[in-house]
């Protein structure tokens, strides 16, 4: 069914993955729209992919990591802001897993855009919300820190 006439709205369907190791938390420094922002090990779901499996390939593709998830911490669904550009407005339907790490392989090459991978302490993280890349960041952390874990089950994948 469409939302106007002969349009149809499709949300972008991500994954983040909480990473958290020594009471520090993995993050990603990235460059978008022209700034250095931070987010979770994030992306978007690929065609025929479960959630788990995009983001244990996000986590890994943009920190080198490999993870075992641990849970399941929400969903999320936000609109971002229209710019004066044009640019903006589109729809995020976000999964957010907690996840420990494993194995670090310093030689993967990060994903386009990628600075660097930091690990920053809750304090950290949210004494720099204006440089993270979407209120979703610290939400999903917000909701991990006050001990929002699901079992992994909750996000089925029915091939």
């Amino acid at each position: 069914m469409s939302y106007r006439q002969g349009q149809f709205w499709q949300p972008d369907v991500t994954v983040a993955t909480i990473v958290v190791a020594d009471g520090r938390l993995l993050m990603v420094e990235e460059s978008a729209g022209g700034r250095l922002v931070l987010n979770q090990p994030a992306g978007h779901l690929e065609p025929d992919e479960s959630l788990v499996d995009a983001a244990l390939r996000e986590t890994r593709e943009e920190t080198g990591w490999d993870v075992r998830l641990t849970g399941f911490v929400g969903a999320y669904q936000w609109k971002a802001p229209l710019q004066a550009d044009g640019t903006g407005g589109r729809h995020y339907l976000r999964f957010a897993f907690c996840a420990e790490p494993v194995k670090h392989d310093p030689s993967q090459p990060l994903d386009d855009g990628i600075v660097r991978a930091v690990w920053m302490t809750p304090g950290e993280l949210q004494a720099d919300v204006a440089r993270h890349r979407s209120p979703l960041v610290w939400r999903a952390v917000s909701d991990f820190l006050a001990g929002s874990r699901h079992p992994l089950q909750l996000a089925q994948h029915l091939a």
